[in-house]
């Protein structure tokens, strides 16, 4: 059996079994209360038994993993507390990833993939606009119609709302105003640095799911400081993107000694704050399902009521830090924690949570059976690598020694909506061109005769004013008898 330990205190160790690792998890607690440590002794932990790990670093402070600790006093001190015997200073094969690809390798993803669920809550449609932007992708895909990029689902906007006519009957009323209504969304969302995440080469989900040659899970870690900032909807969207793939994809594993992956999300209530419900329908059952996949989710926010109850009941693992209760309202939120917990009737979970100190942490895990354990109060381990983020100079000269390097950097623009319209609306437009000419040329000739019969009709009547004398009656005859065949 391969077991991580999370900490302890007084004699007492608290150790998960990785068999659990895909019972998900939650760490929560204040600002400043140890959850960042928490989340680095996890995922080394996982790491060290052979599971690739997916982690968020939000305040930039996560890339210290991929190097050794340096010993100082109070480590020392933690170590002693916990009867840690075994422990070691060491770093962690890692790979650094940043959407607006300055500080890792790019991650991008189709628009096709993304598909018009997510695609809608990133824009922040309303249910009209987002049923037209679900008849947007139907049309694309009956008419063969890649969508990678953002000026794809531009250009298929427009094109839509050119043919909007003669595409009602089949696929009901396209509203201009929605149409509108979406493009400006794009606008917005162009602004916040999307650009750079739609498009390909996609990523590959494989390459989440590393081990280095000693064995050990390599740590993916995604640079999401700016993201959060920037745009903290496209962050929830990617996440949430990241969990629907690889369920879709991933082969079912049944109950096996250890995760296939684990994945950490900070700032978890982003995922779920104006989600709309069908959204949140689905996190929540494929949160229920994936764990059949070998995946576990681990949620990090200031408290679990952050996530939603029908998913906090699915997490096994439970690490809670200190909170604060200033007013009923945080007293209230304090004992709705405490009840999450198993009880133990050593300790006062309420009023521990509230004298939890920096690093200290409430923990539960699930027993071999699948049962919560009683909670215990612990110190967290301190973990093996450095604590803070590596120098700009030390995170470039690990990417440089990525094996990934060079695989993503070059984005690939092939032919897909945007060229496919243009070409249809050029050849549209010179077969409108050509007949537009057809008409007018017909014109012309009609013109053209009309012209030279007003030029005869002038003629018989100067003639008619000659008719005085014998000469001119004669030429009269002539011509008269020229023209309507008599002789």
């Amino acid at each position: 059996m391969q077991e991580i330990l999370i900490g302890g205190q007084e004699g007492i160790k608290v150790f998960m079994d990785a068999a659990m690792g895909n019972r998900h998890g939650m760490i929560s607690g204040a600002t400043g209360t140890g959850k960042t440590i928490t989340l680095q002794v996890l995922a080394e932990g996982f790491s060290r038994i052979g599971v690739p790990v997916f982690l968020a670093d939000i305040k930039g402070d996560l890339s210290g993993i991929t190097t050794a600790g340096k010993p100082n006093e109070k480590i020392a001190e933690r170590i002693n507390q916990i009867g840690i015997s075994d422990y070691q200073q060491r770093g962690n094969a890692a790979v650094f990833w940043d959407i607006f690809a300055k500080t890792g390798h790019p991650v991008r993803a189709t628009i096709s993939d993304m598909g018009p669920l997510l695609l809608s809550n990133l824009l922040e449609l309303n249910d009209t606009q987002t049923g037209v932007l679900y008849s947007c992708f139907k049309i694309a895909d009956d008419n063969g119609l890649l969508l990678l990029d953002l000026k794809d689902l531009r250009a298929m906007l427009a094109w839509v709302g050119n043919q909007g006519n003669d595409l009602q009957a089949e696929y009901g009323n396209i509203a201009p105003a929605s149409l509108g209504a979406i493009q400006r969304q794009l606008l917005v969302l162009e602004e916040q640095g999307a650009e750079n995440f739609f498009g390909e080469p996609a990523i590959q989900l494989e390459d989440f799911c590393k081990t280095d040659f000693s064995g050990n899970g390599v740590i993916s870690i995604l640079d999401a400081t700016d993201l959060v900032s920037k745009s903290p909807r496209l962050y929830a969207t990617f996440l949430l993107w990241l969990l629907s793939e690889l369920f879709e994809n991933l082969p079912e594993v049944g109950d096996a000694d250890r995760p296939k992956l684990v994945l950490f999300f900070d700032e978890a209530h982003l995922l779920f704050e104006q989600a709309p419900k069908p959204l949140v329908d689905k996190i929540e059952q494929i949160v229920r399902l994936i764990r059949s996949k070998g995946v576990g989710v681990y949620f990090i926010s200031q408290s679990p009521l952050d996530v939603p109850e029908d998913i906090l009941g699915q997490l096994g693992l439970k690490i809670q830090h200190a909170l604060r209760a200033y007013t009923p309202k945080d007293q209230q939120v304090v004992k709705s924690v405490a009840g999450t917990f198993r009880a133990n009737p050593k300790i006062d979970t309420e009023t521990a949570i509230q004298e939890l100190k920096t690093g200290e942490a409430l923990v539960s895990v699930l027993n071999k059976d699948g049962s919560p354990t009683p909670v215990e109060r612990i110190l967290i381990c301190p973990p093996g690598s450095q604590i803070g983020p590596v120098s700009t100079e030390q995170r470039a000269e690990m990417m440089q020694r990525s094996p990934l390097n060079g695989r993503y950097e070059q984005e690939i623009d092939r032919e897909s909506a945007y060229e496919m319209l243009k070409q249809k609306t050029e050849r549209q437009n010179q077969e409108e061109l050509e007949e537009k000419q057809q008409k007018e040329e017909k014109k012309a000739a009609a013109a053209g005769s009309s012209k030279r019969q007003s030029v005869t009709e002038a003629l018989l009547k100067n003639a008619a004013r000659s008719i005085g004398t014998t000469v001119g009656r004669q030429i009269v005859r002539g011509i008269m008898g020229s023209l309507l065949g008599r002789r």
